[in-house]
């Protein structure tokens, strides 16, 4: 769009013939996410949604690392309370603890850590009876009513259905 828009033609009359020119030429034809719906269609106006997007392509944050990991490690919490197995609680303590470690022996900047470790084994202790208590809460299902009896002498069948003997 290097050319200047001649005089005499309104803006939207040059504008739309620069772009069916662009279409013509197939220039929006292979543009990234082609086809696909935009991903912000149905959040909420923000007027810093570009700012936002910046700092998440570059992985940035706006919060200190120390409190980042913070966060973090409270994420991890809530997912060991979520995990299914012994060994994913395990995985997510040991990952959490790696974390923690590097920032105990490096800090981080911003405000002091302010926690240590996490006892792995407490952590599993507390999951198992948080499943156990779980696992009591629940009620037992509803017992099945017994089938009523059949009325009727033969075939089950009522008295409205049946066969009338010939004398």
């Amino acid at each position: 769009m290097t050319e200047r828009k001649p005089p005499g033609v309104s803006w939207e009359t040059w504008a739309d013939k620069q772009i069916r020119e662009a279409e013509r030429r197939g220039e929006f034809a292979s543009l990234p996410g082609a086809g696909k719906p935009l991903p912000s269609l149905d959040a909420p106006y923000d007027e810093l949604w570009w700012v936002r997007g910046k700092m998440q392509r570059e992985g940035l944050s706006a919060l200190p690392p120390s409190l980042v990991l913070r966060k973090e490690a409270e994420d991890a919490m809530e997912a060991v309370g979520r995990a299914a197995t012994e060994a994913q609680v395990r995985q997510i303590v040991g990952e959490i603890n790696d974390k923690l470690r590097e920032a105990l022996r490096r800090p981080p900047e911003g405000p002091a850590l302010g926690r240590g470790l996490f006892d792995t084994e407490q952590v599993v202790a507390d999951w198992r009876a948080a499943r156990a208590a779980a696992a009591e809460a629940e009620p037992a299902p509803p017992p099945q009513a017994p089938e009523a009896p059949a009325r009727g002498g033969r075939g089950g069948r009522g008295g409205l259905f049946r066969r009338r003997r010939s004398a």
